[in-house]
């Protein structure tokens, strides 16, 4: 249990600063999605989402009805998303073109909330 207390640290710091960086600077979120179309960017970007996401599964494969899986739904999405640009990356860059930037504020809204909560499990600041 003492690895999902970490994990949550680290998703839920992860997430908040991801939230932050495209809050502060939204012409980010464009250009991610511009930068998947070059393959060399996706290539890098599926390396990383593969290692993050067997790194988690590897450590943290716990499937509960409690707050951890959260943690293992992480990991699977990550290491789907890279294999997913790593085996069709103009299909999936063509996929993951999301035009309207309210919808991904929205995605991300939700991800700063999520990773919110595992900050506060990961350190236990308000009780559940």
């Amino acid at each position: 249990m003492e690895i999902s207390f970490f994990l949550a640290k680290f998703w839920g710091f992860y997430l908040i600063i991801f939230f932050l960086v495209l809050s502060f600077n939204p012409q980010r979120i464009r250009d991610i999605f511009e930068y998947l179309k070059d393959p060399k960017f996706a290539l890098i970007t599926a390396f990383v989402a593969i290692i993050v996401g067997l790194l988690n599964l590897l450590f943290h494969n716990i499937w509960t009805n409690n707050w951890p899986i959260i943690i293992t739904l992480l990991g699977w999405g990550s290491l789907f998303i890279g294999i997913a640009l790593f085996t069709f990356p103009q299909r999936m860059a063509t996929a993951l073109q999301m035009e309207n930037v309210k919808l991904v504020q929205v995605i991300y809204v939700l991800l700063f909330l999520i990773g919110i909560f595992l900050l506060n499990m990961g350190f236990g600041v308000v009780p559940f």
